[in-house]
């Protein structure tokens, strides 16, 4: 008896950030609606720098993507935030480039 043999997965299409994505969650504050993702420190894989601190994400961190809840994703409204950063945002804003 022949085994069916197990088809590769099938590329899918790229999805946007915006609205309608199951993974990201809204979050409304004084700056606005925000859609807001978790990056586990598995899935954290580029440096970035946080606005609410300036200090770098190094691959391996956890933090969250932000982005205006009214935008799609795009690259350039994407921003990558220290939780901390984030839950404080409200606070104390964005920090000034210190370089």
């Amino acid at each position: 008896m022949a085994v069916p043999r197990r088809n590769s997965p099938k590329p899918e299409d790229p999805r946007p950030l915006g609205g309608g994505v199951g993974w990201a969650r809204t979050e409304s504050g004084p700056d606005g609606d925000w859609l807001v993702r978790a990056i586990s420190g598995a899935q954290a894989q580029k440096t970035y720098r946080c606005p609410g601190c300036d200090h770098e994400i190094r691959p391996g961190v956890a933090h969250v993507v932000a982005w205006p809840a009214q935008e799609t994703g795009s690259v350039e409204e994407r921003r990558h935030w220290h939780q901390a950063c984030w839950d404080s945002r409200g606070r104390r804003g964005p920090t000034a480039r210190r370089w």
